[in-house]
């Protein structure tokens, strides 16, 4: 069973047993572009007693110095090296793991930041924001030429999805047998400021019907994005704790981490899905409303 943290002695507690913060940001942070309620005084709090902060997001549009500017524009405090990104650990994956030769490329369904990632890290990309791809007009597979350096097709959130992108991944992972499926998360829902959307999990899911398989999946709760993290930053899982709005995604993450978990009611997940009958069988460590109720430690 969660522990529901509701006094000041209960957030005061929790901010000494753990060392290591890391947040989701979306649902946790901000909602869309307007800041949760206490945030940056919380995250203010916990840089004060010397705490590391980490900012985990499943956001694959943009990139870790593009996603810093979101950071700035709301007045929150950030280090590029602070952001883990499922864009950056995609591209981290591709260049470290699949160790990609300098002469393939990978077609991506996908926005300006998971270029940009891709770039940084030396992988050779095509598709993605390119013109070419974005029509509406009808794909036809007679004027189609399969690019044979193509060797993995990587999916994240498009707002710009459409019929060609989708044909044309379906095409190299098709015609290629030893072409990669990967997806930077499998988010059903992604929550903006007026509502929720469709995630990168349902941009990606028409592929997965059409092929009739599983991609490899590198955002949360998958451990490959703790990986990344593990690679860059030295903690100590048992004074660690992860921060999210999200059952099935930062608190699966965080557990399959070996870390704590902590749930903030600001997001995705709601009391329903905690305490109700119809419960999920995924349990936080920690329930609270808000993270910014975490102020009150200081009182």
């Amino acid at each position: 069973m969660s522990t529901r943290l509701s006094t000041p002695k209960d957030y005061a507690q929790l901010i000494d047993k753990y060392e290591t913060w890391m947040f989701d940001c979306d649902g946790v942070l901000w909602q869309g572009d307007k800041l949760i309620d206490g945030a940056v005084q919380v995250l203010s709090l916990l840089r004060d007693r010397k705490k590391k902060v980490l900012f985990v997001t499943n956001n694959a549009t943009k990139s870790r110095r593009s996603y810093k500017t979101k950071f700035d524009q709301l007045g929150v405090e950030a280090h590029v090296d602070e952001i883990y990104g499922s864009a950056y650990a995609t591209a981290v994956y591709i260049s470290s793991v699949m160790k990609l030769p300098k002469h393939q490329k990978i077609y991506v369904i996908g926005m300006e930041g998971l270029e940009e990632e891709l770039r940084d890290e030396g992988v050779a990309y095509i598709g993605g924001t390119d013109p070419a791809d974005k029509t509406l007009e009808s794909f036809s597979l007679e004027n189609f030429t399969l690019d044979p350096d193509v060797t993995a097709v990587v999916c994240g959130l498009d707002t710009a999805i459409n019929y060609t992108k989708l044909s044309k991944a379906f095409q190299y992972l098709t015609r290629n047998p030893d072409c990669q499926f990967i997806v930077t998360n499998e988010d059903s829902t992604y929550p903006s400021a007026h509502g929720l959307l469709p995630g990168a999990g349902a941009v990606s899911a028409p592929l997965r019907y059409a092929l009739g398989k599983d991609p490899i999946s590198i955002g949360k709760p998958a451990k490959t994005m703790l990986d990344c993290i593990k690679a860059k930053v030295h903690f100590d899982p048992a004074r660690t704790v992860m921060v999210g709005d999200r059952l099935n995604t930062d608190i699966l993450f965080g557990q399959a981490g070996g870390v704590s978990t902590l749930l903030v009611l600001t997001g995705i997940t709601s009391e329903s899905q905690v305490t109700g009958p119809d419960a999920s069988s995924i349990i936080p460590d920690y329930v609270a409303a808000s993270i910014g109720d975490f102020r009150s430690a200081e009182m």
